[in-house]
């Protein structure tokens, strides 16, 4: 198969409207090529091209910030003379000047599929910038990692945020390719719009369902260091919002349901079971300890439960992430009814609203984890609604 780079640099008759026009290109360690050469250096080889800028989002063109925000500089690239912009650093939408650097701004971030997953947010930003420039945006499709399925409930109005672009479900189940089509037609834009779209890219096929064997997995943010995590990541993601950890300083990190030094997982693996043991099939549950060497509870043994969404343990149609780790949460609360579960310091230049509300575009999954007569099937009823018009809304976009 070929993904929109592979494609564009393939094909002349793509390339062909690029021809006198100047371009920039956004993109991050995973923006490579199907040999590996990351596409900064591919589109500068190109003599059909004239590449006058780069843009790096959230952790950098080079991934290299490790934790959310953790800002980049500016700079200008020692290769080629031209300049990289950060989306994350002083600005996080592209400013006019930014905008005047290039006619074509080709984006190529490989994405989670998740709605938190900043990229996400950086492409509306990018399109809402080129709308008001008169200037084009070109998405070189890649692959959502973790397939077609919709999961958690929409984004309320009021909620939008740099990690909530709008009203979709926390697992959107698009490309971003797709995703740009979404924007356009939900926002209104006038912006001339174009997606290189793969070639070959089944999401329903298995083993990979949306990743291809084909194909090697380099992380497109550091903390992003495998397919595992990538279909974990719609419900660990949540963990951000609390002082459980994610794992972030071991080598795993977002691949668990919570660690904690004060939490017994077998004891809240067997609540979860006790409350709703259908929410965890696709997957299996493994009881582990580790030790964070940075970010929350730094150089302290943690009691775990890790996740393995991969062979032989997967069925990519039963396994759902949200709804799993909001059981944990639900089931902690059920055990330890006083257990300071809610993080209270500023997520993502947030710092009115709970982190765990910004992270779920409303208070409805903290509302239901707090209230102690609250169901399961409670939380399901909203979800299911929100899913079912997510999918019925995007339907006509999908382009594979």
């Amino acid at each position: 198969m070929k993904f929109g780079i592979d494609r564009l640099l393939a094909e002349p008759e793509l390339r062909k409207p690029l021809i006198g026009r100047r371009a920039a290109l956004v993109a991050h360690p995973a923006s490579v090529t199907q040999g590996l050469v990351h596409s900064l250096d591919a589109l500068a080889a190109c003599p059909d091209i004239t590449l006058t800028a780069a843009f790096g989002p959230q952790h950098g063109l080079k991934g290299d910030k490790q934790d959310n925000m953790v800002e980049s500089a500016d700079e200008r690239d020692p290769a080629y003379g031209i300049p990289v912009f950060s989306l994350y650093g002083e600005v996080r939408r592209p400013t006019a000047a930014m905008m005047d650097t290039a006619d074509v701004f080709l984006f190529d971030l490989q994405d989670l599929g998740c709605r938190i997953y900043t990229f996400v947010t950086t492409l509306l930003y990018m399109l809402q910038a080129a709308a008001a420039q008169g200037k084009s945006v070109w998405v070189l499709d890649r692959p959502n990692p973790a397939g077609r399925p919709a999961e958690g409930t929409t984004l309320l109005p009021g909620q939008e945020s740099f990690v909530g672009a709008g009203p979709m479900p926390m697992r959107h189940g698009l490309t971003l390719g797709e995703m740009g089509h979404w924007f356009i037609r939900h926002f209104g834009l006038k912006v001339d719009y174009r997606v290189i779209a793969m070639e070959g890219w089944q999401p329903e096929s298995a083993p990979g369902f949306g990743w291809p064997e084909s194909r090697i997995w380099i992380n497109p943010s550091p903390n992003a260091a495998n397919l595992n995590m990538a279909r974990a990541y719609a419900g660990t993601v949540m963990l951000e919002g609390t002082t459980l950890s994610e794992g972030r300083g071991t080598t795993r990190p977002l691949e668990v349901l919570f660690g904690a030094p004060d939490v017994d997982a077998r004891a809240v693996l067997a609540e979860m079971e006790r409350l709703a043991s259908d929410w965890l099939t696709g997957c299996a549950l493994r009881e582990c300890w580790f030790e964070p060497t940075f970010h929350k509870h730094q150089g302290k043994l943690c009691n775990a439960l890790m996740i393995h969404a991969e062979r032989p343990f997967y069925d990519h149609r039963a396994f759902r992430p949200w709804r799993l780790q909001a059981l944990a949460f639900k089931a902690i609360r059920n055990i330890m009814p006083d257990y300071p579960i809610w993080r209270d310091f500023p997520y993502e230049y947030e710092f009115e609203r709970l982190a765990i509300d910004v992270i779920n575009g409303g208070p409805a999954l903290r509302e239901w984890v707090d209230d102690p007569v609250a169901l399961p099937g409670d939380l399901d009823a909203i979800a299911t609604r929100d899913e079912a018009a997510w999918r019925e809304n995007v339907g006509e976009l999908l382009i594979y």
